[in-house]
């Protein structure tokens, strides 16, 4: 099979890694999850009871407890039960809930952890952060007292890493002679691209993609950036492959115009590519060789490295706008130098990260970031895309808020230009997309 039409046949959700599933116990009893071993950590003797209760209401009759980190990891050790989750409070005296978390990830615990507290939420969300760097698999953190339906639904969500099915797994990288063969001699067909619709929220429109990069090989399959991206930039052929990429998507926007298809394409690059005046050549002399409007093409470019841009770079990207070219701050919120840039660099677009969208109809210090987001670029006169939509609330704030242009899963994955034009023929709004 030819690698667009693998990837066109290949079901969207090996494009995107997946998050858990529901729990299928063969065993279990009339209520669903009477097999599955929970282990309840809490100091405050009330709360473990309660916390019993509520999972006994559930239908798990395996419920072990311990009040304190240091009985439950002594549980852990010499227990023959093989824990499925752990719920655990956060402020225990003798060890609190994070070091008990990040015990057991020493210990080699690999079920889910639910984290509790009756916190502040700031201190909760900073503790859920925490705790989730410790590389476990925490499946969320809830306030006390603890709602049962929001318990019961991380629960439900969780399915042991044996029996996860994702898109994108651990890959090897290819060769470096194979990444040259695809970038310089006659198997350019392993570059492929896939495309991420961005919807504009006004009116529920497909209006563009973000062009996302994947590789093909004939003998594994569609592999994803991690297999080739850091391999091309320890070879030094990160330039070409750039311009390899955007060859192909432009070639792809000339395609569409021919087929009276209005799409706007956005492509990354890395900001080590515009230190050459070359490059700018390079992207103006493709869009005359494949006559394409430079106006119908965002250059991204990453909040990190924009907020480092070198002075000789500034003339390149000032270049590109002059040229009719727009140019997007990806990933908004994740960086951490002066927003100066913003004021020195030309962009038309502002891309809030979905770490500030996703969910953010529930957690104030993520609405808050994206209102301040929001409201930055309008004075800047740049457009707001947000990031990592995936349900109903996150679209709901997102167009409560005014955002322009939003992308996620709640719309669409990324997709085979097939897929695509398939997606784009039966359209009839976000809300009867793949989000429903």
């Amino acid at each position: 099979m030819n690698p667009e039409a693998q990837l066109k046949n290949s079901d969207t959700s090996q494009l995107t890694a997946q998050r858990s599933m529901p729990i299928a116990d063969s065993q279990s009893n009339s209520a669903g999850h009477g097999c599955s071993s929970i282990l309840i950590v809490d100091d405050d003797q009330f709360c473990l009871e309660l916390t019993r209760e509520l999972l006994a209401a559930m239908g798990y009759n395996r419920i072990s407890i311990a009040s304190d980190g240091h009985k439950a990891l002594e549980l852990l050790d010499g227990s023959e039960t093989d824990f499925y989750i752990i719920v655990c409070d956060l402020n225990m005296p003798r060890m609190n809930g994070v070091e008990f978390i990040r015990q057991t990830r020493d210990k080699g615990f690999s079920g889910g952890i639910i984290l509790l507290s009756g916190e502040n939420p700031r201190m909760l969300e900073t503790a859920y952060g925490v705790a989730n760097a410790h590389a476990v698999n925490l499946l969320g953190a809830l306030p006390k007292p603890v709602d049962p339906q929001k318990l019961k639904s991380l629960i439900e969500g969780f399915k042991p890493a044996s029996e996860q099915k994702t898109g994108y797994t651990p890959q090897e990288p290819i060769t470096e002679t194979q990444l040259r063969e695809g970038i310089e001699g006659s198997k350019t067909d392993q570059v492929l691209l896939v495309f991420q619709p961005k919807v504009e929220v006004k009116s529920g429109n497909i209006i563009g993609v973000e062009t996302l990069a994947r590789w093909w090989n004939k003998d594994r399959g569609i592999l994803g950036p991690a297999a080739f991206i850091p391999l091309a930039e320890e070879k030094g052929l990160i330039d070409a492959l750039t311009n390899t990429i955007f060859t192909k998507a432009v070639l792809q926007a000339s395609a569409w115009e021919a087929q009276k298809i209005d799409l706007r394409a956005a492509i990354n690059f890395s900001v080590n590519s515009f230190s050459s005046l070359k490059f700018c050549d390079f992207l103006n002399a493709t869009v005359r060789q494949f006559n394409v409007d430079p106006q119908r093409l965002i250059l991204e470019i990453t909040e990190t490295q924009a907020m480092s841009i070198p002075v000789d770079c500034l003339s390149s990207i000032i270049g590109v706008r002059l040229n009719g070219f727009g140019l997007s701050i990806d990933d908004f919120g994740t960086g951490n130098s002066s927003l100066a840039q913003l004021k020195n660099i030309p962009f038309t677009e502002l891309k809030v990260d979905r770490a500030f969208v996703n969910g953010a109809a529930q957690n104030a210090s993520s609405r808050a970031i994206l209102e301040a987001s929001i409201s930055l670029a309008r004075k800047l006169d740049m457009q707001v895309v947000a990031e990592g939509v995936e349900t109903r609330d996150d679209w709901d704030l997102a167009e409560e808020l005014g955002v322009d242009y939003v992308q996620g899963f709640y719309c669409a994955r990324p997709m085979s230009n097939g897929d695509l034009l398939d997606l784009l023929q039966q359209w009839q709004g976000p809300h009867h997309g793949a989000g429903d």
